[in-house]
């Protein structure tokens, strides 16, 4: 009896997360499709003409968003049945490697589809600069209930005191994408109604963020959490910052990253005390007020010891 080898197809996509910090802003890298979605840049790997699975990735961005990627590391890789909504016998099943990229440039895109989109944009929960975001009370919390009563489950019920930071759980800011997929899960998000979850015929009537295709915001998710943990323990934080900055300026780039607000002395002592930087001698010419010293990011500091990053601690957020 003959096998259909179509089934046991399997295509290698590669997708970019990158990201960049404008105006105190997180934003990423999305191509804009027909119909109206936003997607990550991506495209398939093709072993003839690819030489590694990061260089196919360094292709496809260049031509989907006409950028050069600077820092860029492996993600992880996707492969769930049905990431990409296809049906038995009409394709291979696509596994996607997804990349982590950083990038200075934030200026206007030339590529015709491509945008910085703000990550917030399809995360509104994360936010928690000025104010715990509203949208969790008013309409996250009412519908985890409810996905929480319709199974009775002890387990739902203690993954969203985690998540959320409910029932005076300390909110964890690393989470991410273990929130979406609750979310997910609870078929409260546009995607799950997409890819058939019984229950996302009950959607929220508020979205819960702008939707992605396939899986990317999935993959959005994951990458953010991978920023946010790494940054603690890794200096990748200075990819995102220009030669000399002020560290005012440092501190507005981790919170846009972490979304949280920190304590603004706390911060500068934890910095210096770290060798992370080193005063340049110049000043930053301000409107009013004393001008500010600039400094730049100690590379050195990597040669000095394995593990040196902004390391974030309750301790170290501000009260207001």
């Amino acid at each position: 009896m003959k096998t259909n080898a179509t089934q046991h197809v399997v295509s290698i996509g590669l997708s970019a997360a990158i990201v960049s910090v404008a105006d105190e802003r997180p934003r990423v890298l999305v191509v804009r499709h027909k119909g109206g979605e936003d997607a990550l840049p991506f495209g398939p790997f093709d072993p003839k003409t690819h030489r590694t699975l990061e260089s196919g990735l360094r292709t496809w961005v260049g031509e989907q968003t006409y950028v050069d990627l600077d820092y860029a590391e492996q993600l992880y890789t996707f492969g769930d049945r049905g990431r990409h909504s296809l049906k038995p016998g009409e394709g291979p099943r696509v596994v996607s490697v997804g990349y982590l990229a950083l990038t200075r440039e934030s200026g206007e895109l030339q590529a015709p589809d491509a945008m910085w989109g703000d990550w917030y944009r399809y995360f509104p929960w994360e936010d928690w600069r000025e104010k715990k975001p509203e949208i969790i009370d008013k309409t996250i919390v009412p519908a985890l209930k409810s996905f929480i009563k319709f199974a009775d489950s002890e387990r739902r019920r203690a993954r969203a005191r985690l998540c959320f930071g409910l029932d005076g759980v300390r909110w964890d800011e690393d989470r991410v994408l273990e929130r979406y997929e609750l979310l997910y899960e609870a078929g409260l998000v546009e995607e799950a109604r997409r890819d058939g979850r019984a229950q996302a015929s009950q959607l929220p009537e508020t979205p819960l963020g702008v939707s992605m295709m396939f899986d990317h915001r999935r993959i959005l998710a994951t990458a953010i959490a991978r920023l946010r943990g790494k940054m603690k323990y890794r200096p990748v934080v200075f990819e995102l910052m220009p030669p000399a900055f002020t560290l005012l300026e440092l501190q507005r780039v981790v919170e846009a990253i972490s979304g949280v607000r920190l304590h603004k002395q706390n911060f500068r002592r934890l910095i210096e005390a770290q060798g992370l930087v080193e005063g340049t001698g110049k000043f930053a010419s301000q409107s009013r007020g004393r001008p500010a010293e600039l400094f730049r990011f100690r590379r050195e500091v990597l040669a000095e010891r394995p593990v040196a990053g902004v390391r974030l601690s309750t301790r170290l957020r501000s009260t207001r």
